[in-house]
């Protein structure tokens, strides 16, 4: 199912890949001023280092990593995959450094956010920690890692979209999209990104990129909803798989009670079986299960 997430960009991370956009959205983040391009240092994460973990954006600025990811599903996981990013990032960068000796390495300071766009509804902001996915939680973790998760649908966290306008207009190209596959009732995916791309060079929005990226922001959205829609199919089949269960051991464990009610009054099997209209090995398989019950 995620074979072609872990090496397609989408169009966030084709945006993220211009030091400018990088820059953009660091300053909205951190409410900080920095102002040359040239300053940013773009890490992109080993080729290899799983088969399905990719990041969308990775770079350095005055020695503090960041590391951004773009989400239209719902992953809280995300403070494991950034550690895995980090230490990626990390073991590369000090791999000729002496972390043995007696002098402090020191390293960039991270930071970690991750910008949702999905369809269902979420909070604005919140936070996902590492600690929340150890199997013992403890009341001070001794490895902590924290996520900043942000809301980029309309209506959402105004300010960081006011201060960012790639940002703003990335998410008004992704609702375009998001109108006229509705419109179609969800048909023709490939004609509602061709329609929201024409509207947006019209509006001029990312129209530079739109017109220079234009049959590959087709491709990697197409993909993107491809990788949503099946995601979304096998979480559906998940739940219904669980009802199915649900519903099985239900009708077991009404099975098991009638036949030991009447079991309690005929001994007899056969006229057990007869009484409730069942066959006899059915009878015969629950009175087994309860006569070794009984034994524990």
């Amino acid at each position: 199912m995620a074979e072609n997430r872990e090496y397609k960009n989408d169009v966030f991370c084709m945006l993220m890949e211009d030091k400018r956009n990088a820059l953009h959205l660091y300053n909205a983040i951190n409410d900080s001023n920095y102002e040359n391009p040239d300053e940013i240092e773009i890490c992109n994460l080993e080729k290899g280092v799983s088969l399905t973990i990719r990041n969308d954006a990775a770079f350095i600025l005055d020695m503090n990593l960041s590391v951004y990811e773009h989400q239209s599903t719902i992953c809280p996981n995300m403070p494991v995959r950034s550690l895995i990013y980090f230490s990626n990032i990390l073991e590369r960068r000090i791999k000729n450094r002496n972390i043995y000796g007696m002098g402090l390495v020191k390293i960039p300071t991270p930071r970690f956010a991750v910008f949702y766009n999905g369809a269902r509804e979420q909070p604005e902001y919140y936070e996902l920690k590492l600690s929340d996915a150890f199997e013992h939680p403890v009341d001070v973790p001794e490895l902590e890692l924290i996520c900043r998760v942000y809301n980029i649908n309309y209506g959402k966290n105004k300010k960081l979209l006011s201060k960012c306008s790639f940002l703003r207009e990335y998410m008004t190209f992704v609702d375009y999209v998001r109108d006229y596959h509705r419109e179609s009732d969800y048909e023709k995916l490939e004609h509602a990104i061709e329609c929201a791309i024409d509207r947006c060079i019209r509006e001029d929005i990312l129209k530079d990129f739109l017109m220079e990226h234009r049959a590959e922001v087709v491709k990697v959205t197409q993909l993107d909803y491809t990788f949503d829609r099946q995601l979304m199919l096998e979480r559906e089949d998940a739940r219904a798989e669980g009802r199915i269960q649900g519903h099985r051991e239900g009708k077991e464990d009404a099975k098991r009670e009638m036949i030991a009610g009447v079991m309690r009054k005929v001994r007899d099997l056969a006229q057990a079986a007869d009484l409730l209209g069942i066959p006899i090995e059915e009878v015969e398989r629950i009175a087994e299960s309860l006569a070794d019950g009984e034994d524990e």
